[in-house]
């Protein structure tokens, strides 16, 4: 009867050893997987950034070069379609880019561990750029902003 008795505390105090021993050994493996994730959420949110409308400069170097190769892929089916499609390419680096950024931001500053939902993400991500899109082209329909004349007849 004692030897179970000392048969049972010695197997609470290895149990309470391994529990606490537990918690430190599993910090250690969630950090490196941690720093990835915001690793990653950092590379997707820089190049959202580059693709987004947010960013002045990047036009010439990253959504013009995007949007005349969707057209130039689009013309390869019917030459009249690579002004439409090279415009509809330059919208969809624009919100392909605000998509990253905030799929990246999420990755970024988001401590806490969920689940994602990828649909529900990418569908905020769609009506978000869709708002920003619609808020500028009112801003320009109203004259509070103002854009170069690109096709004038002068």
């Amino acid at each position: 009867m004692l030897n179970i008795q000392n048969v049972s505390q010695d197997l609470s105090v290895a149990g309470q050893t391994t529990s606490e021993q537990l918690p430190q050994a599993a910090s250690k493996h969630v950090i490196q997987p941690d720093i990835w994730k915001k690793l990653r959420g950092g590379f997707f949110l820089v190049l959202g950034y580059l693709l987004s409308p947010l960013c002045w400069w990047n036009d010439l170097l990253f959504n013009l070069p995007i949007a005349y190769g969707f057209g130039y892929m689009c013309s390869l089916f019917s030459p009249k379609l690579l002004i439409p499609c090279s415009i509809i390419g330059y919208w969809l680096s624009n919100v392909v880019g605000i998509i990253l950024m905030q799929l990246g931001s999420v990755d970024v500053f988001q401590n806490e561990h969920k689940e994602r939902n990828l649909k529900k993400e990418l569908f905020t991500g769609l009506v978000s750029s869709t708002v920003f899109t619609l808020v500028i082209i009112l801003l320009i329909q109203f004259k509070i902003l103002d854009t170069p004349v690109l096709f004038s007849n002068t």
